[in-house]
């Protein structure tokens, strides 16, 4: 598949939230499946900053360095006589520039709105604080404090889940998904001390989100990211 978007993602803010199956059923695209990992079914809160963005090799301005949020869960689709390719699907992405929501909308039947958004990386001797705020029926945020020193993630625990999976699924009617693939190297993280979910989920995502609103998250990460690449959809 040709190459549709590079791009850094950076300083990835997770939070990530164990639910129902039965809640993400309605969400859940044609010809895969929930992912588990040790029995849980995960739903994450992600807040991360696009640098450096080109799509299909041009920088358009105003569009190279943005901030994104997005409400995800976990899928697989099986694959005869291979390994099961591991994905991601989103239930809403927000970004503060029209063009970019118009062409994810159009072109890969994404979930984008609109909104204003801010971030704030802060680091002192101690550590860093890394947030990202957006508005959409109130202000809404999402901050992690952490430490300075990367640690690589060990095969098997709970950060490995959350971010090697690298494949999008859009679901597009009852019968038909959306499949593209996303390249990156595998990320490191930093012990995290502390973080701050502000969010009215049940505004933001929906009523059936709305019991988050009471729950603290399951776990939080803070992935330093790295270069990515985008590659062009197909058909199921």
């Amino acid at each position: 598949m040709s190459v549709f978007l590079k791009a850094e993602w950076r300083k990835l803010a997770i939070a990530n939230y164990a639910v129902d199956p039965l809640l993400l059923k309605p969400y859940i695209p044609a010809h895969t499946s929930l992912d588990y990992w040790d029995n849980k079914c995960y739903i994450s809160l992600v807040g991360f900053m696009f640098l450096n963005t080109s799509v299909k090799g041009i920088r358009i301005p105003f569009h190279v360095n943005f901030e994104e949020v997005n409400l995800r869960f976990y899928v697989q689709r099986k694959t005869e006589g291979s390994e099961p390719k591991r994905g991601v699907v989103f239930i809403r992405e927000f970004v503060p520039r029209r063009a970019l929501t118009f062409v994810a909308n159009t072109l890969y039947k994404e979930h984008y709105k609109t909104v204003a958004m801010d971030h704030s990386w802060k680091q002192n001797p101690a550590g860093q604080e890394v947030e990202y705020g957006w508005n959409h029926r109130g202000r809404n945020s999402l901050s992690v404090t952490a430490g300075l020193v990367k640690e690589s993630i060990p095969p098997g625990c709970e950060e490995e889940f959350i971010t090697e999976h690298y494949w999008g699924y859009t679901r597009l009617n009852a019968t038909k998904t959306s499949e593209y693939r996303v390249e990156h190297p595998r990320w490191d993280v930093y012990p995290v001390s502390g973080y701050q979910v502000n969010v009215n989920f049940g505004e933001v995502y929906g009523r059936n989100f709305e019991f988050l609103n009471n729950r603290k998250p399951d776990s939080v990460m803070l992935a330093e990211g790295s270069e990515i690449i985008v590659r062009g959809g197909s058909l199921l």
